[in-house]
């Protein structure tokens, strides 16, 4: 019998408690030891995604800052290169 005066499935959030519900009851109509071995290799599994995840924040945060040496660099050779300029009779000059 479901103990419907149970808190964790009624927290005032009607979707978020029948996902709860729902979730615990496809652990509970699986033998104990499978139900553990199953949570164990999920948690792996999202572990795993979270450390691709934090691995790609990291990945971006390196790339922005090699962009901003790249574009400082850049900017530096621009402005340190001579500048040719064409006069109104068409030569060039330094």
């Amino acid at each position: 019998m479901i103990d419907t005066n149970d808190s964790r499935y009624k927290t005032g959030h009607t979707v978020g408690d029948a996902l709860r519900f729902l979730c615990d009851a496809s652990f509970a109509i699986l033998p104990r030891d499978v139900a553990h071995q199953l949570g164990e290799f999920e948690k792996n599994l999202w572990g795993g995604v979270r450390w691709l995840a934090e691995k790609k924040i990291e990945w971006i945060d390196e790339a922005v800052h090699g962009g901003d040496r790249l574009r400082e660099e850049w900017r530096r050779n621009h402005h340190t290169a001579p500048h040719t300029t064409t006069t109104p009779g068409g030569a060039e000059s330094l």
